[in-house]
């Protein structure tokens, strides 16, 4: 018998069946997007009344900091199905809307202040007392990606392995180089951000389902959080979607670059999950490798050089990326998603921080929110 503390957790059988029962490598996106004030710019703590014009629509969420609201997609079988569906999510967001607030993605408000509002759910409440002003400071926006493996038995052994890919995943998706007003020097800054609070960045490897139980039940039991949601990192099995849920992207400015994020992350499931099928063991490589890369990615985004996780060779960044979505684009043709993988190999030239920068350096800090917000239904 389980005691109360851990009934509230599930079982390594009840993990297992979850992930058993999903659809190989669907895919669905969670994309958190700033509220914006029509005259100022500034955050909009809005999202109560926005989520009161949507009358309980299920694809928009409250988050944390109440000028962020989340638009969810239901689990598709193409890239290209979960990026229409988060297309329609932005067009019905901005219908709602109706001139009240502004709309935009990307990591951070290029201008905000440190610390925001907060929301003023159970939830949120419980963090802002947990936190203080740690969780005031979480004003970050980020692209979840979730990918079913396919399989409870193949699930652990991608995820071990895809904490690798973590830093070539958030140098592609950089979109944050700006906080407070000033160039941080940074391609992203919302992961050092992020990292006040704890379970954040590259997630401890996983040999069990069994090691994954009693990981959940000691964070229900020590109070480190109330429930299996609490289990944050950049990467993680979702203990009730049965997919591996990609946390470490940046929020993305148009969908167009959110496909190419979201067609990067599917294919390496795939890819790995073929090799894991055809008998090859899936290198787990130590946490504190995969985080001196993972540092590289937030500084210099597609600009700077990773190592070589055994060798560590320094490799530019770029021509990582090339090669590897070169390897990729077999897996794409599989998946359908050829066109989506184009987006992403767009990105390797000129992702969102370098885009910003651009517009900063040629019409200054304070335009760039105005250009995030004109760009939020481009492609839709």
């Amino acid at each position: 018998m389980r005691d109360a503390a851990k009934a509230s957790t599930p079982s390594a059988a009840e993990l297992r069946a979850t992930f058993d029962r999903q659809r190989p490598l669907s895919i669905g996106v969670e994309e958190e997007l700033m509220l914006l004030d029509r005259e100022t710019g500034d955050l909009a703590p809005l999202a109560g009344e926005i989520l009161s014009r949507v009358e309980g629509d299920p694809r928009f969420k409250r988050e944390l900091p109440a000028a962020q609201l989340e638009i969810m997609t239901s689990p598709a079988p193409t890239v290209a199905e979960a990026i229409a569906q988060l297309a329609a999510g932005r067009r019905a967001l901005a219908a709602a809307v109706d001139g009240l607030v502004g709309l935009a993605a990307a990591g951070l408000h290029p201008l905000a202040p440190e610390e925001g509002k907060l929301s003023r759910d159970r939830r949120s409440r419980e963090l802002a007392r947990e936190y203080g002003s740690f969780a005031r400071r979480q004003l970050v926006f980020a692209l979840q990606i979730h990918i079913a493996p396919g399989s409870s038995d193949r699930a652990l052994a991608i995820y071990n392995a895809l904490r690798s890919y973590l830093p070539e995943i958030a140098a592609l998706a950089a979109n944050a180089p700006f906080h407070q007003g000033r160039d941080t020097g940074l391609a992203s800054m919302r992961p050092k951000l992020a990292e006040l609070l704890p379970r954040q960045g590259v997630p401890p490897p996983l040999e069990s389902w069994d090691q994954y139980e009693a990981a959940l039940d000691w964070g229900v039991s020590s109070g480190s959080f109330t429930d299996p949601g609490g289990w944050w990192w950049e990467l993680r099995p979702h203990p009730r979607f049965g997919t591996l849920e990609l946390r470490v992207a940046d929020a993305q400015t148009t969908v167009f670059e959110a496909a190419g994020v979201a067609a990067f992350a599917q294919c390496l499931v795939a890819a790995l999950g073929d090799r894991c099928d055809s008998g090859v063991r899936l290198a787990t490589a130590p946490t504190w490798r995969i985080e001196e890369n993972r540092w590289r990615a937030a500084r210099d985004g597609v600009e700077g050089r990773l190592a070589d996780l055994a060798t560590g060779e320094r490799r530019a960044t770029r021509s990582r990326l090339r090669a590897l979505l070169t390897e990729l684009v077999p897996v794409a043709g599989q998946l359908g998603c050829e066109a989506e993988l184009a987006q992403a190999q767009r990105l390797v030239e000129e992702n969102g921080a370098l885009r910003q920068r651009a517009v900063g350096e040629s019409e200054g800090v304070q335009q760039v929110v105005s250009w995030l917000a004109e760009r939020w239904l481009v492609g839709t």
